[in-house]
């Protein structure tokens, strides 16, 4: 296991700018700081602390805030002109609240009553300048106690919920690592590689069973039931309801966006589901809306449904989908739209228009930026530099959601009194190792699953179906074979392989069997 390092103290080099027209009054506490390694530099106005400001060279400012001539907060606005990011504390006797907020307001870093004591002092400079090392050194030793209990529970038989509460584990201390320059990086990287595998073992052994069963203690939730269980007890209420679905959002890339999401929700439920195979949009999408199995799917609309192989959208029948489940599951008719959102101009569309949607009982809204996202990074290779992995996949979604079209929809409805269900129809997992598949001219091109005929395949890299119909797919050809890809591989074929591999290595790819792919979130949202 990774060992701690302990950095040495930062403080030496820091440099203290302290504005009071009382600094004599402040030499103990000055000298105090001295003692512990920090330069102080007293001036008695604001005019002498932005001139300080200006030459550089300042880490921290202390500022007073009835300073005669310029007052603190005067002065703490002309020091941000100057560097926005330089950290500044408020130091006042008065604890008027407005003041407290116009300081706030004015992006203070800490804000402390008259008098202050020196080891005030000395707590506030910890948490502004060392709180980076703080946080990293304790999220380390907290992970470090977790590694085990994780470990221990990777040995054990656990059930499709436990997996659920696992990989929500495993994310919460992806996320918690991410936000420190911590050692445990790595060992977090092999536990999750590791958590995969045995989620691989888990997946293959119980997948059939689970299609026939039930969600409860021996089946988990699964796309083509999420209707039934998650929006049909919604649609009994008097609010209108909106199902909002953000193609291809794994679980870590929700809980990035959450605290957004908050400032005008709460959530009343967040829950996980498990996608179908194969864990691609025609197969996962249209089972959620048709609240079918792909096989039987194919048996009742026939033509809507588009093999692999076949031209054309392989989604544009997904508002006939939902036409016909809400007919087989209400007795009277629901007033409904399905609205999709492919790029910016719809996005505009749907935020200037949301207010008219109000008039439904259901509105289902598919936001298709994330997967185009995925898609988009395979392809350019800037994107490829802005989201080299997961953190930076995060960081890039909670970029494009602040600035998105479906954010300002969402605070819009935050207004009404309605349901909003959040969720999505699969994950994605980045792709590092490249496993050799030959196929003939029918093979599909997914390199998380194919289907075809004379697949040829690495058996220990796959999981292999070769009677489709056992597992809800339904058949291009009599002789057709699905193989899903396993763990972080994908499949490439022979042709030209370094080329390929090296195109698609630490993308982000769905098709295949992975925590990240399959164990997705469905969130229930009401209005503060």
């Amino acid at each position: 296991m990774a060992q701690i390092q302990i950095r040495p103290n930062p403080m030496a080099a820091i440099t203290i700018l302290w504005a009071d027209d009382e600094i004599d009054l402040l030499k103990p506490s000055i000298m105090f700081l001295e003692n512990k390694g920090y330069r102080v530099i007293p001036v008695t106005n604001g005019k002498d602390a932005i001139d300080r400001v200006a030459e550089r060279g300042i880490d921290v400012v202390f500022l007073d805030e009835s300073m005669p001539g310029l007052t603190g907060l005067e002065t703490l606005q002309r020091i941000k002109a100057i560097d926005q990011h330089i950290p500044c504390v408020m130091i006042t006797k008065n604890e008027e609240e407005n003041l407290m907020e116009e300081a706030i307001g004015s992006q203070i870093a800490d804000y402390l009553i008259k008098p202050v004591k020196p080891q005030q002092i000395l707590s506030t400079l910890k948490k502004i300048l060392d709180n980076e090392r703080l946080v990293t050194e304790k999220t380390t030793s907290n992970y470090q106690q977790e590694f085990q209990r994780l470990f221990m529970q990777l040995q054990e038989n656990m059930n499709h919920h436990e997996w659920a509460e696992f990989y929500k584990k495993l994310v919460y201390w992806e996320i918690e690592l991410d936000k420190s320059d911590s050692s445990m990086k790595q060992v977090f990287e092999t536990q999750k590689e590791e958590a995969n595998r045995e989620f691989n073992k888990f997946v293959i052994k119980n997948y059939q069973q689970w299609l026939q069963r039930e969600p409860g203690s021996d089946a988990p939730l699964m796309s083509h039931q999420l209707l039934r269980h998650k929006l049909a007890p919604l649609l009994k209420d008097n609010r209108p309801v909106f199902m909002v679905v953000i193609d291809n959002l794994r679980y870590d890339q929700w809980k990035a966006i959450q605290p957004m999401v908050m400032e005008n929700y709460r959530v009343e439920e967040e829950s996980m589901f498990y996608s179908i195979l194969p864990t691609a949009t025609q197969y996962a999408r249209n089972a959620i809306f048709a609240g079918m199995l792909p096989l039987d799917i194919y048996r009742t609309f026939g033509d809507k449904w588009k093999h692999d192989d076949e031209e054309g959208g392989k989604n544009l029948s997904e508002p006939e989908f939902l036409d016909y489940f809400l007919k087989r599951t209400f007795r009277d008719p629901i007033r409904h739209q399905y609205v999709k959102i492919t790029n910016h101009r719809d996005g505009e569309l749907l935020e200037n228009n949301i207010s008219n949607y109000l008039n439904n009982k259901l509105t289902v809204i598919v936001y298709n930026f994330v997967d185009m996202l995925s898609h988009a990074r395979t392809e350019m290779e800037v994107l490829k530099e802005l989201a080299s992995d997961e953190a930076a996949y995060r960081s890039l979604t909670v970029s494009w959601f602040d600035h998105s079209p479906l954010q300002q929809a969402l605070k819009k409805l935050a207004e009404k009194d309605v349901n909003i269900l959040l969720t999505t129809d699969h994950g994605s997992i980045r792709v590092q190792t490249p496993s050799r598949c030959i196929g003939d001219r029918e093979t599909t091109t997914n390199i998380r699953y194919k289907t075809g005929k004379n697949l040829n395949y690495e058996e220990k890299d796959v999981f292999a179906v070769r009677d489709p119909e056992q597992f809800g797919l339904p058949k291009s050809r009599i002789s057709s074979t699905y193989i899903f890809a396993r763990d972080d591989k994908y499949l490439v074929y022979p042709n030209n392989y370094n080329y390929y591999v090296n195109y698609y290595k630490n993308t982000f790819q769905h098709g295949g069997i992975s925590l990240e792919e399959m164990i997705v979130p469905v969130v229930k949202l009401r209005s503060k």
